[in-house]
């Protein structure tokens, strides 16, 4: 039986040419700088940083932070991971998971266990900083693990994952602060479009109702919102509201109470989460605001329902199963290699006009 030629990564080429020369007795203690890495081997600074993590999980040599690699070992035969175990860390358990959400995690764990990968959901509610860094350390000492997918994880969690040696790929946006892999939707930009949609339809007021999650992803879209109406401000009486409430349909409406109370009630709402959109439908019913006619609607995630209300909720959503395809690459690239580049992953979705948004002008 023929074997068929495997390509391998550029990385790999590196990280192998290093072992080589590690071998060889090219270096003694130290490896030279990452800059002369690059040039000896002409490949660019990311690879050498990914082919060195490499080596590192292979016990080769050891990385420090502004420190010289020491060279710690000499090649040894690869042997079987035994650590097969990748995790999924998330604040809210999977009933109450967005249909999106459990859709791309059901689909990364399929492909995971067709390459011999057990994946585990670890729930980690929001009880304080300290709570949740003692049970996730507590489960990581209890439990060989070999990577792990943070959902929606506190600023805290994620600073975590970035000063350990565990690999992790975030679903969601990192704080500015923190230093990994990422895959989520471009909420900045999805929200600024959202505004400039709204905008170029003639409402002046408007407002996005979000959770106060702090959430990376959320904060974004809350800045890129902002944005687009600052914009237009300049010229004209645009006015923004961040509307944050803590998820409940009783804060929800508390809040949308004040904003319609208000002197300049907005014309116009961006909803993040689907099951938010339902409750502020919902509200605007039971008040007598009728959509698009006095309100206009835009929901900034998708639900398959959606697409059957009359009329379609205006929203944005990603053409087939892209978003599901990019975090199943990245997590087998993960677990291929034990490392990813801590740099972002932003995807765009297509906005879906539907016929809650009623033009003024």
């Amino acid at each position: 039986m023929l074997d068929i030629p495997k390509r391998t990564s550029l990385s790999s080429q590196a990280a192998a040419a290093i072992r080589k020369g590690i071998n060889d007795g090219s270096w003694n203690e130290f490896l030279p700088s990452e800059r002369r890495l690059c040039e000896m081997f002409q490949v660019s600074r990311p690879t050498i940083r990914t082919a060195l993590h490499l080596l590192a999980k292979d016990g080769l040599i050891d990385i420090r932070q502004g420190r010289r690699n020491r060279i710690i070992a000499r090649p040894r035969p690869p042997v079987a991971v035994q650590n097969r175990l990748v995790v999924i860390v998330t604040h809210e358990p999977v009933p109450f998971m967005s249909i999106a959400s459990y859709h791309s995690i059901s689909e990364m764990r399929a492909h995971l266990a067709e390459h011999g990968f057990v994946t585990e959901i670890f729930v980690c509610q929001a009880r304080g900083a300290v709570a949740q860094r003692r049970k996730l350390e507590t489960f990581l000492r209890q439990n060989r693990v070999f990577c792990c997918v943070l959902l929606s994880v506190s600023q805290e969690l994620q600073q975590w994952f970035a000063s350990h040696s565990i690999p992790a790929l975030v679903l969601g946006s990192c704080h500015p602060s923190v230093q990994l892999p990422s895959l989520d939707v471009d909420q900045r930009s999805v929200c600024r479009h959202a505004a400039g949609i709204f905008l170029g339809k003639g409402h002046r007021r408007m407002a996005l109702v979000v959770p106060d999650s702090g959430v990376a992803g959320d904060l974004a879209g809350e800045q890129g919102f902002l944005e687009a109406v600052d914009q237009r401000a300049r010229s004209d009486d645009a006015r923004a509201v961040i509307l944050r409430h803590n998820g409940t349909a009783q804060n929800i409406s508390a809040k949308l109470d004040a904003l319609f109370n208000s002197p300049r009630a907005p014309t116009a709402l961006l909803v993040a989460k689907p099951s938010h959109m339902f409750i502020v439908v919902l509200y605007l019913l039971k008040r007598g605001l009728t959509v698009p006619d006095t309100v206009s609607l835009i929901s900034r995630d998708f639900d398959t329902l959606f697409l059957n209300t009359l009329p379609p909720i205006a929203h944005y959503a990603f053409d087939g199963d892209s978003f599901n395809h990019r975090l199943t690459r990245l997590m087998l690239q993960m677990v291929g290699q034990g490392y990813l580049p801590p740099e972002p992953n932003l995807m765009f979705p297509r906005f879906v006009l539907g016929g809650t948004v009623k033009s003024l002008v």
